[in-house]
């Protein structure tokens, strides 16, 4: 029950942003990339625009994490895990994700 409620709740988690740079677009220049904790990570070496958007977006997502977790009971870092599990599997072939500790580019 608890995964359920998690994963719907972090299918509409991953669906926002809106900044001056988009995330799809960020994504798509290979700029930014899905990691395993839930958040988005610089591919690179970060231009103010992208840092700003991955603050914008990581901050969003880790206050969506911690009501999530809050309300189903559970651990932070479990929502996170579930989250960035979700977000890589979802992630288009060709786009950046760091399942580990390098930066690969998604089948």
């Amino acid at each position: 029950m608890i995964c359920r409620a998690v994963f719907l709740s972090l299918g509409l988690l991953l669906s926002m942003a809106s900044s001056a740079l988009d995330l799809q677009s960020a994504k798509q220049q290979g700029l930014v990339g899905e990691q395993r904790n839930g958040l988005l990570g610089a591919v690179k070496p970060a231009s103010k625009e992208v840092s700003r958007l991955l603050d914008t977006i990581n901050s969003q997502r880790m206050q969506a994490y911690r009501r999530i977790a809050s309300k189903n009971g559970t651990d932070l870092e479990v929502v996170q895990i579930l989250a960035g599990k979700k977000a890589i599997e979802k992630t288009a072939s060709g786009l950046y994700i760091k399942p580990d500790n390098r930066w690969l580019k998604a089948p």
